[in-house]
């Protein structure tokens, strides 16, 4: 398996300016760092800072203090270029008018892969999310767990070296999250893939992750970084094993008081 980049994240700090022109401090001097070929976690309450780390991370966003390191694993030092990174976000944001094919290679049709190689590979990265054959499909044709397995493959197809998860299955029903958690789970387990896995779900932190970074309200800090030793593959019987409900409640245990924090600044503000 070739050498994999980890990723630092070293005093990112960033205030952005609301509506009103007030000074929002949305992170704090955050540091911690994503090893390669992993899933890190990063769980807080609403509003302190995940989706705004993970653009930070992406390149998508400039801190106004700290920065972002990647740093080659074999040698220890920095690394020359940034790896490939590739997105699921919460919403689909799939092309209406495009099938599900199209969906899937369209990146790459950007990058002027050739038609077949783009076939080739789109077919492969459906296979992987258990969508062969639904290559000539539309949107409008899927459920809400297949559209969402229709932009992982998207993402997969770019053969990314680190895939970022901003709460890929937030708009989904219970239990179709609970059966693409374990699909994720298998995916990650077997690809080798660095991930870093922004989410609300204790649950699913604990279930797909090797590390759980637990942040603060705003300002997002980190509070915690917790490794989850659980035995791989995990499913949702892993949630009754004797070590899930102590990681469960340990977590739980960081989050409260911050989620009483923001929901308190929330209703300040109203």
């Amino acid at each position: 398996m070739p050498a994999g980049t980890a990723i630092e994240c070293n005093g990112v700090s960033l205030t952005y300016s609301a509506k009103s022109g007030t000074p929002v401090e949305a992170l704090r001097r955050v540091s911690f760092r994503v090893t390669p070929r992993r899933v890190t976690a990063v769980i807080g309450p609403s509003g302190c800072g995940k989706s705004t780390l993970l653009l930070i991370i992406r390149g998508l966003l400039a801190p106004n203090a700290g920065q972002v390191l990647f740093i080659d694993e074999t040698t220890g030092n920095r690394a020359s270029t940034k790896p490939r990174m590739a997105t699921v976000w919460q919403g689909f944001n799939l092309f209406p008018w495009r099938t599900v094919g199209e969906n899937v290679g369209f990146g790459l049709e950007l990058g002027g892969m050739s038609r077949s190689e783009r076939a080739e590979r789109t077919r492969r990265s459906l296979a992987l999310v258990d969508l062969a054959g639904f290559e000539s499909k539309y949107p409008r044709q899927l459920s809400g767990g297949m559209r969402q397995r229709v932009g992982l493959a998207r993402a997969l197809v770019m053969e990314p070296e680190v895939l970022l998860l901003d709460e890929p299955f937030g708009a989904l029903d219970a239990q179709t999250r609970l059966i693409l958690q374990e699909q994720l789970a298998r995916l990650v387990e077997t690809s080798g893939t660095t991930a870093i896995l922004v989410t609300h779900s204790i649950e699913e932190a604990i279930l797909l992750a090797d590390t759980v970074v637990v942040m603060t309200a705003r300002p997002g800090r980190i509070a915690a970084e917790i490794r989850i030793d659980l035995p791989r593959p995990r499913s949702l019987a892993t949630t009754h094993v004797a070590g899930y409900s102590l990681l469960f409640d340990q977590i739980y245990g960081l989050l409260r008081d911050e989620v009483v924090k923001a929901m308190t600044t929330e209703m300040e503000s109203a």
